[in-house]
């Protein structure tokens, strides 16, 4: 049996979702908009209670284009309001539309938001060397000034435990153990 990172036991979404895609890296903007939204969604609540309900999110939300949840409308946002299988909260369902606007901005801007967020960790993935899920932060200096940057730029939901949170499910900050099977595949460059 693989050792993991302690927080991925206990239930077999968390189990596969750190062996499979905590901390992989992939450019694809569907996937580093549906991250920034579900790391929003859970603010208050176990990463658990969005696994569970991720389907009827990637439905609701229309796959994570940028592009459809721009145009969402307010009866669109009402509506989700009584979908029973998403967080419904209208804050960060409104949320949807706003940070989708705001991330078209910022991908026409820097023709892209993956070259965005390459360029707010100066240009490398940050491998961090933990032993124990203790020595791992809540947040730090760079998902402060990423937080700072995003609601500058009209985000919203994007506090500095939410973007450091983002930045190790997407692979930009290396939060594996040492003692977790996936330390060595996922911090050596390349």
């Amino acid at each position: 049996m693989n050792q993991k990172c302690g927080w991925a036991y206990g239930h077999p979404l968390l189990e596969s979702y750190h062996d499979l895609e905590w901390g992989v890296w992939r450019a694809d903007r569907e996937h580093l908009f549906e991250f920034l939204m579900l790391e929003g969604a859970q603010a208050g609540l176990s990463w658990l209670s969005i696994l569970k309900r991720r389907d009827a999110y990637r439905e609701a939300f229309e796959g994570f284009e940028p592009d459809k949840l721009a145009a969402w409308t307010p009866e669109r946002e009402q509506m989700l309001l009584e979908n029973p299988g998403i967080i419904r909260n209208r804050a960060k369902i409104a949320s949807a539309s706003i940070n989708a606007r705001a991330f078209l901005r910022v991908e026409e801007e820097f023709n892209g938001f993956n070259r965005y967020l390459f360029d707010q960790i100066g240009g490398t993935p940050v491998v961090h060397r933990y032993h124990r899920d203790q020595e791992v932060p809540a947040e730090d200096a760079l998902s402060q000034r990423l937080s700072r940057d995003l609601r500058r730029r009209g985000f919203q939901f994007v506090g500095p435990v939410i973007c450091y949170s983002y930045l190790q499910a997407v692979g930009l900050v290396m939060d594996h153990l040492t003692t977790c099977f996936r330390y060595g595949e996922l911090s050596q460059p390349g």
